[in-house]
């Protein structure tokens, strides 16, 4: 890197998310209206992020349709000048989707390199800014406020410099709130994102500069991180990651790494991220990894027990991301590193102690299934200690007596169930969408006569081993929601059987409740 690293602790970031519009440009990603609004609604009044962009002018009907309806809500919340729409140089066409659907900000596509001005639109540079000029006078008329993207300007800062140079000299003194610096490519190191962005603002020290982020090397976040040591003050982020190709930068990492390593302030309220993730989770269908920083589900689980060891020690294996900070909890695995410290503090949750001797049982037998590539989680822990020690810990108040699925090609699956409850045998009958889904809605109708609590199911998760044998174990891990989250699991080689265990082994857990007698055969003995 070239230059002096621009003092930034205390200062403030503004953030610009465009989840809504180029992290739904991820392939198989399509946001509903409603789903549109109720993020939108989300990032601006919950999250706090300070602009949104929200959709790409003359896309389709449906497009405008969900654009519409955020703009209606974000002129009755005062609103409008944070919702942005990408539009084009197409004269006032764009503008005019814009201006229809209730808009008032155009991120206005441009050329930032020389190669994409006259190979794609075949024009001269001053062709281009004419072009340009004549939208943003359209827009000034129209009473709407303009944002330029500088299209691929990253080849441009590395192939054709000078043409970056005359286009922000060009415009720098139109009507132009702010020009947006894209790496619309994700072609950029650390380095090179450093020095031009330091260019940027050393030669046009009166232009408000954004910078935007794609991920294709895996450099988003640390190109984000150094654009700012170069001066930038506004950044573009998406949630989860969303976006073109390997997306862009995760709207979650930005606001961690902001604070706790260049110091810096934003508007977005960290213990709202979690929720937003989980939302676009939903809505896009594109699921969170696993170990995704922050967001992921087991970036804050402790697997080893030396680690689980030592937070019971002065938390010695903490860190600055505190999952209070982001809504989350800190959890301890269960599998064959686990060790009785993780097990231990499982139990504890659960209100279960056990002496020396069925601690180290217990932890044996969650190593041995563990060994069996089995997935173990805290819900299932009293049926193992239940197994283990051999003791009606956990009874097995729910039975199924017998039932019957069926699908015939055209016509609704159907599904007929028997349970025993408390020694009572209850039938009920469901046509459903699916054959699991007439199972549960079985079940749901014999709670219903029985007027008990049945919860709600969040998620949904089948994993099949690879390899392609028909006869292979089915895992399927159910997420389910009453007053709190907890899952359950089944393994069958059929899928809806597995599905139907994890169920039968939900009602369990439900109808379980671990009296005071029953505690008090686990405690140690002072």
């Amino acid at each position: 890197m070239t230059g002096k690293t621009v003092e930034i602790s205390g200062k403030q970031l503004t953030i610009m998310d465009t989840t809504l519009r180029d992290g739904e440009q991820t392939s198989g990603v399509s946001f509903s209206e409603g789903e549109k609004l109720s993020v939108a609604k989300v990032l601006l009044e919950d999250v706090k992020v300070d602009r949104i962009e929200i959709a790409s002018a003359r896309v389709s009907e449906g497009e405008f349709k969900g654009t519409q309806k955020v703009m209606r809500w974000a002129a009755q919340k005062g609103h409008l000048d944070k919702v942005e729409v990408l539009g084009f140089v197409d004269g006032k066409i764009s503008l005019e989707w814009i201006a229809k659907a209730g808009g008032k900000v155009l991120n206005l596509l441009c050329k930032g390199s020389y190669k994409h001005v006259t190979e794609q639109l075949r024009k001269t540079p001053e062709e281009h800014v004419a072009d340009v000029k004549e939208v943003i006078n359209f827009a000034d008329e129209m009473g709407i406020s303009v944002n330029i993207y500088l299209e691929d300007w990253s080849n441009g800062m590395r192939n054709s410099k000078d043409y970056v140079h005359f286009m922000i000299a060009q415009l720098k003194d139109e009507k132009i709130e702010r020009f947006m610096l894209p790496d619309t490519l994700g072609i950029l190191d650390p380095d090179e994102t450093y020095d031009f962005c330091r260019e940027m603002i050393e030669s046009f020290p009166d232009v408000e500069f954004d910078f935007h982020a794609h991920n294709d090397y895996d450099l988003a976040i640390a190109n984000v991180f150094h654009a700012i040591k170069a001066g930038m003050r506004c950044v573009h982020t998406t949630v989860n990651g969303l976006g073109e190709r390997a997306g862009n930068a995760p709207l979650s990492s930005v606001i961690a790494t902001v604070k706790d390593h260049l110091k810096m302030k934003t508007n977005v309220k960290e213990g709202e991220l979690n929720k937003v993730s989980k939302l676009v989770e939903s809505f896009s269908g594109i699921r969170i990894p696993t170990n995704k920083p922050l967001i992921g589900e087991f970036v804050f689980t402790q697997c080893s027990g030396i680690h689980a060891d030592g937070d019971t020690k002065n938390n010695l294996y903490f860190n600055e991301l505190l999952p209070e900070r982001f809504g989350r909890t800190r959890q301890y695995a269960l599998g064959k590193t686990s060790g009785k410290a993780n097990i231990n503090k499982n139990l504890k949750a659960l209100g279960i102690e056990l002496d020396k001797a069925s601690l180290k049982k217990v932890t044996d037998k969650i190593i041995e299934l563990a060994d069996q590539k089995e997935t173990i989680t805290s819900d299932e822990l009293p049926y193992i200690v239940a197994d283990v020690l051999e003791n009606d810990f956990f009874e097995q108040k729910v039975k199924v007596v017998n039932y019957s699925v069926s699908y015939t090609m055209g016509l609704r699956p159907v599904a007929n169930v028997s349970l025993e409850i408390d020694d009572k045998i209850y039938e009920e009958y469901s046509d459903g969408d699916g054959q699991y889904d007439a199972f549960v809605k079985a079940l749901r109708k014999i709670y219903e006569r029985l007027d008990k609590q049945f919860p709600m199911l969040v998620d949904y998760v089948v994993t099949i081993p690879p390899g392609g044998k028909t006869s292979a174990l089915v895992e399927t891990v159910i997420t389910w929601r009453n007053d709190h989250e907890f899952k359950t699991k089944g393994l069958h080689p059929d899928q809806n059987a597995a599905a139907i265990l994890a169920t039968i082994r939900m009602l369990n857990v439900i109808e379980n409740e671990f009296d005071a007698t029953k505690l008090e055969e686990f405690k140690n003995e002072e």
